[in-house]
This record gives structure tokens, C-alpha cells and sequence, in this order.
């Protein structure tokens, strides 16, 4: 599959020059190198165009900063001084250039990356002192019209939809994301987190999760992020209606997401009211706070418009981060709303499990600095098949989870708690007389029969789940028989 989806983005991508950026073959980037080489002294760039290079001379200092990060070239001096050089490890061999690539590709994990992927890479990683600072550009924007513009070609987009389709009849709305609901808390909460830096295993995760045992070692706030993201996956998969492409839908994601992690409250769930700067990037966002409501309007909108799922979704990846709405966690928010599409078209959710946090912060300097795609949409693509194999595997063989229980596990473990601590027997009368007011009146009636089942197969062993200890439960069993 890998060199399928790899194929369908080279072969498309001269179907919209306007907004497709062009590819540098092989073979212009090693004519560069052996015209440099042949100078013993090097070559200045006008040098360089006179022999007969139809390159503007902007793309040509692309083509040269990129021979530069990947070595095959040097470059000395400064400003109109500058002459570039052979590399010196490209003077014993030829096949140099091949063994300092191999040596990366061991000490840095990254996704597989096209030809325009990789000259953003070469460009971001160059020192911030050398890539000229840049504001938000309403012109990205403006050049994308929804359902004419496709920043995933068409081909890589039936590829994408063949991949994430459900293998069942048509189901409501969400049904493929609760039928994973547990799996997806797991890996979408470790994943977005991990991408943040966050250090908690996928262990830790699953821990934190399932039982609310925090990692010891951790910082508080990490384990608030864990939780945060539980919590804004729950608030789409549970109720699907949640799940929209609309501004309110968008702010309340960040206001879960946020919770207890900004260093002014009052920025929780609201659009920001000053300046940000981006760390390790040298884009300045908006900062008119009048402007950037209004453009968060626009390009909620122009969302919502999409019809195609995996082009909305990829919209949301790349125009919420680089307008920055919030003061913070705005990456994490795109995260999120990115897989509004999948839970409201039925197709296996986007979980970010294994993404490089390397690759996946290039792909967003990328986007922020030199408004281009190519290097994100690569992430997004290898991200998105990556999840299917997790996902289309893990519902095959598993039974739906029961989304009832889901969605009063606490409620549950209440009662079941009350009733035993209070020395009470598990009788309907008891249960009715402790029915939590979270409990829907039309729920009460399956809820009281559930909890009557927890205590049928109650023991020691699963008693813990409900804090109940062994001695207690086996108290209660002698006095009440374990009715």
C-alpha cells in the first residue's frame, strides 16, 4: 500500500499547477551538484545562472539550501560573498551522499516523505537566522475554494476512502468510532500527547485511562492532557450531533482540551484576545483579535463546505494551526476536529498512533512559514493508513462495546459502591431508592437491571473496580448472601 499512496500523490501532482507545487527531479539537483563540483574554488550564484540556468533565482536558492542540508554540497561565507562548494565527504566517493542519507534514516525515525516533502524539510531545518520571519498570509487562504481546490488529489483520496470504509452496511452516524471507543481513548490520547511532547508510555496511558491511576514520576500537567483529550473524544463519539464542522463545535473542543492547562482560565474555550508567537518557528500570527474572529469564521466555513471527508479533515489540519485561534493547544484542537468528518461519515477515525513528532512539527513549520502542503499532507497519509491497519483489524474482532455502560460507568460504580458500603441488599428497591439524578428517566429502568447483573458476578477479584476491598465484600456476601 505504501507504494501505491506514494504513487497516487507523483502522478497527480501536476494535475493543478496553481496550487500543486512543482516536483524537483533527481536529476536537475545533480546537475547542480557536479556543475558546483567541477569549480575548485566554488561558484557564486550568479555564476551559477549564467551557465545557462533557466531557474528564477529564488527556486535556485531552494535547489542549493537543499544540496546544503542534505550534504552534497557546502556553502561559505555570507550575503553576496557566498560560493558554494563540493562537500567534503563527497570528494573521497560519489556514493557518499547515499551513506550519510542511510545513517539519517537509522538515527532519525520519520514517515516516508516525497520530493517536495523533503525540500520543506531541508528548508525548516535550516537556523531560524537564516529563514526570514513571516505573517499570516490571507492570500492561502483565499486560494482555496472548496470542492475546486484539492489539496489531496483525487486518486489519493479513493485510495484513502478504500482504506477507511467501514467493512459493514451502511450504520448511523459514529457507529464506527464507538464500536473502537475504548481502543481510540487509548491510542488518540497517548498519540496527540506524545506528539506535544507529553511523556506518559501508551502503558501509562491505558492505566490512567481505564483505572484513573496516574504514572508516578509524571508531571501533573501531562496527566491532565491524558485526561483532557479522554474527555473531548468522549464529548464526539458518545453523542455524534456533537461531531460538526461549526465554530461552536470547534471552541468547545479546545475548552476540553484546555481545561487546567492554560496560564490565564479565562482563555479556556475562547478565542484569544492578544499576541502569540510560535516556538521554533519565526510565523507571526494575526494578533487584531476583531480580525482573527473573523477569520475563524471564514474558514469554519469554508470546512463545512467540503464534501469530502479526507479533504475536510486535511483542511482542518492545516488552516486551524496556521491561523492559531486559541492562546494555545491549537494543534491539539485541528487533531481533533480533524476526525469530526470520519465519526460523521462512518470511517475509521485518524488516531496519530507512531507519528514522528520530528516529522509531524517540519510538516507544521512547513505550513506556518512557507504555506505549503506537500510535507503534512505526507504525514497525514502515512498517519491515516497506519490507523486503518490498527483499526479495520481491532473491529473485526472484537464485540460492539455496550454504550450504555459506557455512558453511566460512573453512576454505575456509584450505586454499587453505596449499596455495599451501606450494608444494604442488591434487591430493585434499593437500587431505585439510589438511582443517580444522571440517570435519563427512560434509562432508569435498564440501569437498575445492570446493576443488579454487576452484582450477581461481583467478587474479590473484580470488586476493586467499585473501590470495594476483599474483607468488605466478603462481610457484605455473609449478611446478605450475595443477593
Amino acid at each position: 500500500m505504501r507504494a501505491t499512496l506514494s504513487g497516487a500523490i507523483l502522478s497527480t501532482s501536476h494535475q493543478n499547477p496553481e496550487h500543486m507545487p512543482r516536483i524537483t527531479p533527481q536529476t536537475e539537483l545533480d546537475q547542480l551538484v557536479a556543475l558546483v563540483a567541477a569549480q575548485a574554488d566554488g561558484m557564486g550564484i550568479e555564476a551559477i545562472q549564467s551557465q545557462g540556468n533557466s531557474l528564477t533565482r529564488r527556486t535556485l536558492q531552494r535547489r542549493l539550501a537543499l544540496l546544503v542540508a542534505q550534504g552534497r554540497i557546502q556553502m561559505l561565507g555570507e550575503a553576496r560573498a557566498v560560493r558554494y562548494l563540493r562537500a567534503l565527504q563527497n570528494i573521497e566517493a560519489a556514493s557518499s551522499s547515499q551513506q550519510v542519507q542511510t545513517t539519517q534514516a537509522f538515527a532519525e525515525v520519520y514517515v516516508p516523505t516525497s520530493p517536495q516533502g523533503e525540500e520543506i524539510k531541508a528548508y525548516v531545518r535550516q537556523p531560524r537566522a537564516m529563514r526570514p520571519p513571516v505573517g499570516y498570509k490571507l492570500t492561502f487562504l483565499e486560494q482555496y475554494h472548496p470542492n475546486h481546490t484539492a489539496y489531496l488529489p483525487p486518486g489519493l483520496r479513493e485510495q484513502l476512502h478504500a482504506m477507511g470504509r467501514a467493512r459493514a452496511e451502511q450504520t448511523p452516524a459514529g457507529t464506527f468510532a464507538r464500536d473502537i471507543l475504548n481502543r481510540l481513548l487509548i491510542d488518540l490520547s497517548w498519540a496527540s500527547s506524545q506528539l506535544e511532547g507529553n511523556t506518559y508510555s501508551r502503558l501509562d496511558t491505558e492505566r490512567l485511562i481505564e483505572f484513573g491511576q496516574a504514572a508516578e514520576g509524571k508531571n501533573a500537567l501531562e496527566t491532565q492532557m491524558i485526561l483532557n483529550h479522554k474527555q473531548a473524544i468522549e464529548y464526539l463519539v458518545l453523542d455524534p450531533t456533537h461531531a460538526q464542522v461549526t465554530p461552536d463545535c470547534i471552541v468547545a473542543l479546545h475548552a476540553f482540551l484546555s481545561d487546567g492547562l492554560m496560564a490565564d482560565p479565562t482563555a479556556v474555550g475562547r478565542l484569544r484576545c492578544r499576541a502569540v508567537e510560535i516556538g521554533g518557528s519565526v510565523y507571526l500570527p494575526v494578533a487584531l483579535p476583531q480580525r482573527l474572529e473573523e477569520l475563524f469564521g471564514i474558514v469554519i466555513q469554508m470546512a463545512a463546505e467540503i464534501d469530502d471527508p479526507f479533504e475536510q479533515a486535511f483542511f482542518l489540519m492545516v488552516h486551524l494551526p496556521y491561523l492559531q485561534p486559541f492562546e494555545d493547544v491549537n494543534k491539539r484542537v485541528s487533531r481533533l476536529a480533524a476526525n469530526i468528518p470520519f465519526i460523521r461519515h462512518n470511517l475509521c477515525p485518524l488516531s496519530f498512533i507512531d507519528v514522528p513528532q520530528l516529522a509531524y512539527v517540519d510538516a507544521m513549520i512547513g505550513v506556518y512559514e512557507l504555506n505549503r502542503i506537500d510535507l503534512l499532507r505526507d504525514v497525514f497519509v502515512w498517519a491515516y493508513e497506519r490507523s486503518c491497519q490498527q483499526y479495520v483489524a481491532v473491529k473485526q474482532n472484537l464485540a460492539p462495546p455496550d454504550i450504555f455502560r459506557l455512558r453511566y460507568r460512573q453512576a454505575l460504580s456509584d450505586v454499587v459502591a453505596a449499596i455495599v458500603q451501606n450494608d444494604e441488599a442488591a434487591t430493585v428497591a434499593t437500587v431505585n431508592a439510589r438511582l443517580p439524578s444522571a440517570v435519563a428517566a427512560t434509562d432508569k429502568a435498564h440501569f437498575t437491571q445492570l446493576v443488579l447483573q454487576e452484582f450477581a458476578a461481583l467478587h474479590p477479584g473484580n470488586a476493586v473496580r467499585f473501590g470495594i476491598r476483599p474483607l468488605a465484600l466478603a462481610a457484605w456476601k455473609k449478611r446478605h448472601g450475595g443477593t
